[in-house]
């Protein structure tokens, strides 16, 4: 059997259909099941068994001889939320718990870290180890994330193989209940069909031109890529870097999103909320040299050509992956 935390999540579900369509049905769902509109991204999703995530470490000690490997997508990802309370209960020691269980049992695991844990960038992107001390993340939840990985590096026992993915900022289908936490893609496509015009963050730094803020977009069908091809490779275990490896601009990305629709761009500028202001990133860009070197080769999908699939197939139809 194959475990996915989060699952009825954004990441988690879009999981479990890539697993479906690899032919794997001896899923294991774990999640707290209680937004019905984020249900509605795992119907039609074959699995065996459907977990809270509050007995969900009873039911692994009882049932651990038939687990075969675990991805642990899930946890809070509001990084407007500043109760460090919250991100220390459900995403370091959650964590934790998990992977001291996984380690006795010697269960592989995959887990989300993020690339929040870098901050304003002055590190760099590069995911060595050696640097993970060093970062200083601007927000709880990437806080969060960063003590974990921390953690992890300290521990002397530790699953079968393990990795620690760092998202860069995801997108893609399965998103429609993430509300403010959404991606970008989705806020505008709904911008633009609603008004015509697509509202993106003025600039208030000196650096940076209204609009060419930059990130490292990367669509979810690569994010789950990587993940089926650890769990199939076990390659050495550490902490990866997922993004594209390639930053590019929301002026590039609201384009992008107004081609997709055959549109004409017709682009605003809004003062970034006082609330996150202070703790915006203006550029992220992941080094991928790490996971290459372990042997993934497939090619990521461009900015222009994920924004095409995401709105063209599953956006304008409503449609989930």
């Amino acid at each position: 059997m194959i475990v996915v935390t989060g699952a009825a999540g954004f990441i988690g579900s879009c999981l479990v259909n890539k697993l479906n369509n690899k032919g794997y049905k001896e899923i294991v769902v774990v999640d707290d099941f209680s937004d019905e509109e984020k249900n509605k991204n795992l119907n039609n999703k074959i699995f065996r068994q459907k977990l809270n995530r509050k007995v969900f470490f009873e039911w692994l000690q009882e049932n651990h001889s038939q687990v075969n490997f675990i991805f642990h997508i899930g946890a809070r990802t509001d990084t407007t939320e500043f109760d460090k309370s919250i991100f220390d209960q459900l995403n370091l020691n959650y964590s934790k718990q998990l992977w001291e269980l996984c380690s006795q049992y010697t269960i592989p695991l995959v887990y989300a870290s993020s690339a929040a844990t870098y901050g304003a960038g002055e590190f760099g992107y590069k995911d060595d180890d050696g640097l993970v001390e060093q970062l200083k993340p601007l927000n709880p939840y990437g806080e969060s994330k960063n003590d974990f990985d921390k953690w992890v590096l300290k521990q002397k026992s530790q699953p079968a193989f393990w990795a620690g993915l760092k998202f860069f900022n995801v997108y893609g289908p399965n998103e429609y209940h993430k509300g403010r936490m959404a991606s970008v893609i989705f806020h505008a496509y709904n911008q633009i069909i609603q008004h015509g015009i697509m509202k993106l963050f003025r600039s208030h730094h000196p650096d940076f031109k209204d609009g060419e803020q930059s990130r490292d977009f990367v669509y979810v069908k690569d994010v789950v890529n990587v993940c089926y091809f650890l769990m199939l490779q076990k390659r050495p275990s550490g902490i990866y870097n997922l993004g594209t490896g390639v930053a590019r601009t929301f002026n590039d990305l609201a384009k992008a999103c107004f081609t997709s629709l055959d549109k004409k761009p017709q682009i605003e500028y809004i003062d970034t909320p006082e609330d996150i202001r202070q703790k915006y990133q203006y550029f992220t860009q992941a080094e991928m040299n790490k996971l290459r070197a372990i042997g993934y080769t497939d090619h990521f999908y461009t900015l222009e050509q994920g924004i095409r699939d995401y709105i063209q197939n599953y956006l304008v139809g409503n449609n989930y992956y």
